[in-house]
């Protein structure tokens, strides 16, 4: 039974997250349709994160087993093909070892979250970002970002419902560039990680938001590390400006020559 890896993008505003739920679109529900048009007995897809409601992927990776032989680049078309209209695609697929897992295997995962600061409503990118109408400290912002990077007990900036056994993981990197735009201006968030609690990521990104508008300051952000009580949280931002952009692996299953070949 070949194992079959797959990097994945979507757009989680039609979804009620990546997991499959009974009567609710998701996108590993959209997946495993299109895979059981290849192969009707199919089961199930295990990905290397499971992203919440409303939130996007530019590099989710995820893994099937499958009982035919496929040449991978006839498998991502096949499958691409299947999963219309819904705004889900495989960027690449790749055979690899039995032992190989999406979740398991993984060593690093990269998120953005995207903020625009305009006053005039989005038209093209609504639901993409997070849009407000205000201009943010950068300075100020990245000075209380670097309190968050190394191993803490990150229990202020994880969801009550959060089911990991520990509060404490290593924070590798959290950095904040800005750029113009006509009308407003840009925010990237970018963090960096081997792994991730429940809503940490928008919990970050909500608190940081509070610096930038002068709500805080960045000392802030260190007391409510040190508080270790979800109350010292700022507000949590919503989910459409998240973005699961990358999953490392020591060994890379991809090599891009699904782009090359097309």
């Amino acid at each position: 039974m070949p194992r079959y890896a797959f990097k994945i993008e979507y757009s989680g505003a039609p979804f009620n997250g990546w997991q499959r739920q009974p009567g609710q679109p998701t996108v590993q529900g959209a997946i495993e349709d299109a895979i059981r048009k290849l192969e009707p007995g199919f089961e199930t897809i295990a990905a290397a994160g499971r992203t919440d409601t409303g939130v996007h992927a530019s590099g989710q990776v995820a893994h099937a087993d499958l009982q035919r032989d496929w040449e991978p680049f006839r498998l991502s078309e096949a499958l691409n093909y299947h999963l219309k209209p819904h705004p889900v695609a495989i960027l690449e697929a790749a055979l690899v070892p039995a032992d190989w897992h999406a979740r398991f295997s993984a060593t690093e995962r990269r998120y953005l979250f995207r903020l625009v600061s305009r006053r005039a409503p989005l038209a093209h990118e609504r639901g993409l970002v997070w849009q407000i109408n205000y201009l943010l400290d950068l300075d100020a912002m990245q000075q209380a970002a670097q309190i968050l990077i190394g191993k803490h007990d990150f229990t202020t900036f994880r969801s009550t419902i959060c089911q990991a056994a520990n509060p404490v993981k290593t924070l590798d990197e959290a950095r904040i560039e800005s750029a113009p735009r006509p009308y407003g201006t840009d925010y990237m968030f970018h963090f960096r990680a081997r792994s991730f609690l429940h809503n940490q990521i928008r919990s970050f990104v909500g608190s940081l938001v509070q610096v930038g508008a002068g709500t805080w300051e960045p000392a802030q952000m260190q007391r409510a590390l040190d508080a270790r009580d979800r109350a010292a949280c700022g507000p949590v931002c919503p989910p459409q400006g998240l973005y699961l952009s990358h999953v490392h692996y020591d060994h890379d299953p991809f090599t891009g020559e699904h782009d090359a070949r097309r």
